[in-house]
C-alpha cells in the first residue's frame, strides 16, 4: 500500500538522502521545479509558446521551488512574472541561490503588488494562457494566514475558476496544514497539486482533498523510506494484496475442499416491522463480497416483510438476548452486525449487551468453528454512546463504523479537539482523533466520510480517500453505509482481521461507487461487485 507522510518525515527523508550523499539541496530543489513544469505540461496538454506565468513565492524552500519553475518557464518562452511574500534576507541558502539566478533573468515584486483581477481571462486573450503557481508555503506551514495575505487568497478563491487562471500549488494549496489537511486561515484554491516523492495526509484528509481536483506525486529521486510505525496508509495503493486476501477462501482450505461454512457463516440483527431494509442490503453486502452463509435475525412479527424480501439469505427470529445467545451457541457463526434498521428500544439494548459479552475461546482445530467478530453500526452506535457500561464492554474483535455525528456522540472530547478552529500546524486531524478513539475504545475504528480512517488500538491506521481520480460523490446517499457494513462483515466472516476487513471493505465501497457511476443507490453497490472483481481479474 501507498505511505503518506507528514511534513516532518518528508523533511526527513530529504535531510537522510542529503546526509548519504544521494543528493544534494540544490538538487532536490532542481528536480522539485522541473517535476512541476512537466507535472503541468502533461495534464494540461501545454505546448511549447508565448505563455504566460504568475509565480508566487514564499520565504521558504517552497519559494525555492517556485523560483526554479520561473526559471524553467521563462527558458521556453513563457512570460513570467514573480512575486514574493517576505524578503529574500530570511529565505533559507539554496532558495536564496535560485531567487538570485531568478534576478538575472527578471524582476521580483512584493506580494503586496498581485492583484488577481489583472489576471482574469479576458485581460490575457492576447498574451495567451495563464497559470499562477502557488510557492508561497508548501508543507512547511505553522502558523494561521491574516492580514493582506488572506485578502488575497480569498479574492483568489472567490474569483472561480471560470473567472481566474488555473491555479498550480507546489507541494499543498498554501494555507492548508500538511499533517491534517484543515485550513489554518485562509488558504489557496488549486486545480493541480503537485507534491514529491509521497503524497501527504493534508492531500487527502479534510479541505486538503477538497481544494483541488488533480494531484500529482512526482519523483525526485530519493530511496523508498523503511515503513514506520506511525505511518498511514493509503488504501488501494497495492491492488495485488487485495487480489491475493480476496481470491482465498476464509479458513485458507485448498480449492477442492472448499464449502460454504469455510468462507464463514455471517450473522444480520434485524428491528421491528417497516425498519427492515438497512439490515437486507448490510446483509446482501455481506453475501456479495464473499461470505458463505448470511442470516438475518429478526423480531418475529418482522419474518413475512423479510421473507418477502429475501430468498439466498436465511431467516431466524430473535425475540431479546436470550434468543440471541441460543443463535451464537452455533459457533459456525463467526461474524455479527448491528445497528441498521436495529432500533433503539430495550429488545435492540439487550441484543447489543449479549453481542458484546459473547467471547469464544480460540477457535478450535475444525476450521468451521470459529471465533466471533462484531461490526457496530448506527443504532447500536447510538446505544454503546448513551450506555458507559456497554462502552466499556469493547473488544478486539469489534469495528466501530461512525459517521462525524455517532463519532461526536461516542467520543465527544475527541470530536471537539478535531471541531476547533486551527491555529497552529500541524493541527490536530482525523488520523489523530481515530486513532485516539480506537485506542480508547480497544477496537478497529472506521471514521466515514470521504476521507474515510480506519485505525487499531495500537496505532495501525490506513486512509480510504473517495478524492481526485477516485472522487464519488454520488455515494453519500441512504443506505450506503448500511452495505458498508454488510463488506465489513463478510469479510470478517471470511477471516479478515478486523483492521484489513474495514481497509479492504472500504477500498471496495467506493469501487463499487466509481464502477456504477452517477445514478447510484445504496442497493446497486453489492450488485456491483462482480464486476469489480471481475476487473480486478478474481
Amino acid at each position: 500500500m501507498t505511505e503518506l507522510l507528514t511534513a516532518a518525515q518528508m523533511r526527513a527523508i530529504e535531510a537522510a538522502a542529503i546526509a548519504s550523499g544521494q543528493v544534494t539541496g540544490p538538487e532536490l530543489m532542481e528536480r522539485a521545479g522541473r517535476g512541476v513544469v512537466e507535472a503541468v505540461f502533461a495534464e494540461w496538454n501545454v505546448k511549447e509558446g508565448t505563455l504566460r506565468a504568475v509565480v508566487l513565492c514564499g520565504p521558504g524552500n517552497n519559494g525555492g521551488d517556485g523560483f526554479v519553475v520561473a526559471r524553467l518557464l521563462h527558458h521556453k518562452g513563457w512570460q513570467v512574472e514573480v512575486f514574493l511574500f517576505g524578503t529574500a534576507d530570511a529565505m533559507p541558502p539554496s532558495a536564496r541561490a535560485n531567487h538570485d539566478t531568478w534576478l538575472q533573468l527578471g524582476k521580483i515584486r512584493s506580494i503586496d503588488e498581485f492583484d488577481p483581477k489583472a489576471y482574469t481571462p479576458d485581460s490575457s486573450d492576447k498574451a495567451g494562457s495563464v497559470y499562477i503557481f502557488d510557492a508561497m508555503f508548501g508543507t512547511g506551514l505553522s502558523r494561521p494566514i491574516t492580514g493582506k495575505l488572506a485578502q488575497m487568497m480569498d479574492q483568489v478563491a472567490a474569483m472561480g475558476l471560470g473567472a481566474r487562471p488555473a491555479v498550480i500549488a507546489i507541494d499543498l494549496p498554501s494555507g492548508i496544514c500538511s499533517d491534517s489537511g484543515r485550513s489554518l486561515g485562509s488558504a489557496m484554491p488549486a486545480e493541480q497539486v503537485v507534491t514529491f516523492h509521497r503524497a501527504k495526509l493534508g492531500h487527502y484528509l479534510a479541505e486538503g482533498a477538497e481544494r483541488s481536483s488533480i494531484l500529482s506525486v512526482q519523483d525526485i529521486g530519493i530511496q523508498r523510506p523503511a515503513r514506520r510505525f506511525d505511518q498511514v496508509r493509503l488504501t488501494g495503493g497495492d491492488r495485488a494484496l487485495y487480489c491475493g486476501l480476496l481470491g482465498k477462501g476464509g479458513s485458507g482450505h485448498k480449492a477442492g475442499e472448499r464449502h460454504k461454512f469455510s468462507y464463514g457463516h455471517a450473522l444480520i440483527l434485524s428491528g421491528p416491522p417497516g425498519h427492515g431494509g438497512a439490515a437486507r442490503m448490510t446483509a446482501r453486502g455481506a453475501l456479495r463480497i464473499g461470505a458463505g452463509l448470511v442470516t438475518v435475525a429478526c423480531p418475529p412479527e418482522a419474518l413475512a416483510e423479510n421473507a418477502a424480501r429475501l430468498d439466498a439469505i436465511m431467516l431466524k427470529t430473535v425475540s431479546g438476548g436470550a434468543g440471541l445467545a441460543e443463535i451464537l451457541a452455533d459457533t459456525r457463526i463467526n461474524a455479527l452486525c448491528l445497528g441498521p434498521g436495529l432500533g433503539l428500544d430495550a429488545r435492540a439494548a439487550e441484543l447489543v449487551r449479549v453481542a458484546l459479552t459473547t467471547r469464544r475461546q480460540d477457535p478450535a482445530p475444525n476450521p468451521t468453528s470459529r471465533g466471533l467478530s462484531l461490526t457496530l453500526d448506527a443504532d447500536a452506535l447510538t446505544l454503546i454512546s448513551g450506555d458507559p457500561t456497554l462502552f466499556a464492554l469493547l473488544h478486539k474483535d469489534c469495528v466501530l463504523t461512525p459517521h462525524g455525528g455517532e463519532f461526536a456522540r461516542l467520543f465527544p472530547d475527541i470530536a471537539a479537539k478535531l471541531n476547533a478552529p486551527a491555529t497552529k500546524g500541524p493541527a490536530y486531524s482525523k488520523v489523530d482523533a481515530t486513532r485516539e478513539a480506537a485506542a480508547r475504545a480497544g477496537c478497529v475504528v472506521l471514521f466515514k466520510g470521504p476521507d474515510t480512517v480506519i485505525a487499531s488500538p495500537d496505532g495501525t491506521c490506513a486512509l480510504n480517500a473517495a478524492a481526485y481520480d477516485r472522487a464519488a460523490p454520488w455515494l453519500a446517499t441512504a443506505g450506503a453505509g448500511d452495505v458498508l457494513a454488510g463488506f465489513i462483515t463478510g469479510l470478517l466472516a471470511r477471516g479478515f482481521a478486523p483492521q484489513i476487513a474495514a481497509e479492504t471493505a472500504a477500498w471496495l465501497h467506493v469501487e463499487s461507487a466509481l464502477s456504477f457511476g452517477p445514478g447510484l443507490i445504496a442497493e446497486d453497490l453489492p450488485e456491483e461487485l462482480p464486476k469489480v472483481f471481475r476487473a480486478m481479474g478474481l
